[in-house]
């Protein structure tokens, strides 16, 4: 069955007005919640609320392509809404995995966008009490059925998320917000940056002759992937770690997305020395915000002499504000280059809705790994143990 709906009484689910407080559910006659396994079903749903989206994860085409990639069955895409009058006011996008015996669901891309989010009508949302939104949010997870949890992964830290199921702190988000370049580098480089960058540049060019371009779909776009993933490939022998691109189906979804016709709104930064590439940048572009999941550059290290690799970021920096972009969004997770570039921080959460025992202690588990990373991390020997035993074991076969 593709679609099936629970519409249940405001009153029943303590929805009305609560202690005389006033809101977009006080003169409500019907709330529901929907649950669909057809992408197609709520394609109009999903673009109406995506007008400002906070990650690539909300974007329609992309996740349309993503599950066609991975032939994903439609028993496991499900597309949960919440109705107020007939007008939708919350949508999660999520897929069914099987994790170990649990069925878990979470959103389709998972880490390859870093954060993601539900989709919101805010303004209306705002309006709610938080007895109001922990009912909304718990309707919404108990429409699904066979599941044991839903486990939304980086969520941005945000007062609408608070009853959102439990909660655990993940990591922060990065992000570049301004209006010009000028902003940018008047706020982010120093005198002394400048100056450091500029000696990196002349070192390039004094390699040959340097060129930046930005592409969006055709078989150029596919050649630059080709050259990128090789890239990153080669990267992931030297830290020691799996490769998440190197699944057949992974970048199988990559290549459609730069594909003559594709809707995905793809933008390629490519930096070249005497024509071959030597860094490259993946981006989606939505509205006013450009995120990038995706960036490579030389592993030779005659070239990297030259930094390839910021030398291609200062240039995107210097023309993507400019080009009306207003926010450049990073990813989840620390690097030198988000230090020097991002003047927004957010904190990231991990949100668990247990559904059965099994999903308990599921989530149980999942918080006492990520306590046990987060040791590891904070932990100048432990971390550099776990980087030694990385470089001498073969990496995981990479996955979805």
């Amino acid at each position: 069955m593709a679609h099936s709906e629970a519409a249940v009484d405001t009153m029943t689910l303590g929805l009305a007005g609560v202690g005389g407080h006033t809101s977009a559910w006080a003169s409500a006659s019907e709330f529901a919640v929907s649950v669909s396994h057809c992408i197609d079903e709520v394609e109009q749903t999903w673009r109406a609320l995506a007008t400002s989206v906070e990650s690539p994860g909300q974007d329609f085409d992309f996740v349309r392509q993503w599950a066609h990639a991975f032939e994903t069955p439609e028993d496991d895409q499900y597309f949960v809404t919440a109705w107020l009058d007939g007008e939708p006011l919350a949508f999660m996008p999520l897929k069914r995995r099987n994790v170990g015996g649990i069925r878990v669901l979470s959103w389709f891309a998972g880490s390859h966008v870093g954060a993601n989010a539900p989709l919101l009508d805010r303004e209306r949302l705002e309006t709610l009490t938080p007895h109001q939104r922990r009912t909304l949010w718990l309707a919404m997870t108990e429409a699904v059925q066979d599941v044991d949890i839903v486990s939304l992964k980086y969520l941005p830290a945000d007062p609408i998320f608070a009853e959102l199921g439990e909660r655990l702190e993940a990591d922060i988000l990065y992000r570049s917000h301004f209006s010009s370049w000028d902003e940018a580098n008047t706020t982010q480089r120093s005198k002394s940056r400048r100056k450091h960058d500029r000696q990196q540049g002349d070192r390039l060019d004094a390699l040959g002759t340097v060129t930046f371009e930005e592409l969006g779909s055709g078989p150029d776009a596919l050649a630059v992937l080709d050259v990128m993933f090789r890239q990153r490939a080669a990267r992931f022998v030297k830290m020691g770690v799996r490769d998440p691109f190197a699944c057949e189906k992974t970048r199988a979804f990559y290549d459609a997305t730069v594909a003559p016709g594709s809707r995905v709104p793809v933008k390629l930064h490519v930096l070249r020395l005497n024509g071959e590439i030597v860094a490259v940048r993946y981006n989606i572009a939505h509205g006013d915000r450009l995120f990038c999941l995706i960036s490579s550059m030389s592993e030779d290290e005659a070239i990297q002499v030259g930094s390839p690799g910021k030398q291609c970021l200062l240039r995107v920096m210097q023309t993507v504000f400019d080009a009306g972009h207003r926010v450049f969004d990073m990813g989840v997770g620390f690097t030198d280059e988000k230090r020097h570039w991002c003047n927004e921080q957010i904190a990231v959460r991990h949100h668990y809705l247990p559904l059965t025992i099994r999903g308990w202690i599921a989530a149980k588990a999942h918080k006492g790994w990520h306590s046990a990373r987060h040791a590891i991390k904070s932990n100048t020997r432990l971390r550099n143990l776990v980087q030694s035993l990385r470089k001498s074991a073969k990496p995981a076969p990479a996955s979805e």
